[in-house]
This record gives structure tokens, sequence and C-alpha cells, in this order.
């Protein structure tokens, strides 16, 4: 049983395909239907590993840019101003 088609139903499937398609055609259009199934599954393999080197890069360059920030020193009663500010008359 494949994908919940019994014997019965595959049978059926071919004998259509074998007259849709002729006894000589038939194995041309298996061979096109199996690369074309080969190339989705490694389209869609290279596409998560696309995405994870994007999700990579993203992080790294968010981390670098946040490194790349100067730190600001917090001002408290303690630490005075670094530029004192004349009184107004």
């Amino acid at each position: 049983m494949i994908g919940g088609l019994g014997v019965q139903e595959l049978l059926i499937v071919f004998v259509i395909a074998l007259f849709v398609f002729g006894g000589k055609r038939l194995p041309e259009v298996g061979q096109n239907l199996g690369k074309a199934i080969r190339g989705f599954k490694e389209g869609s393999e290279g596409k998560e590993e696309e995405e994870k080197a994007i999700d990579e890069d993203s992080r790294s360059k968010s981390e670098s840019s946040e490194a790349d920030e100067p730190v600001k020193e917090e001002q408290t009663a303690e630490t005075p101003p670094s530029e004192p500010t004349e009184p107004k008359e």
C-alpha cells in the first residue's frame, strides 16, 4: 500500500497512464517525473539551508552593530556632568 492506494488502485492508474501516454513514452514520462521530484526536493532543501544562512548572517550583523555602538555612561548623582553648565543670570 503506497500513500493509501492499494494494489487495485495502482493497477488502474498504471493502465490509464498506459492508454494516455502509450507504451513507448511511458518510461520517458517516468524518468521526467522522477527528475522533477528530485529537483523539487533538492530545491526545498537548498531553500532551508539558504534561510538558515540568512538568519545566521542577520544575527551576526545585529551583534556586530551592537558592539560598534559607543557605550554611554549613565550619570548618577555622584558623577558630575562632563560639560559644566553656566548659571543663567
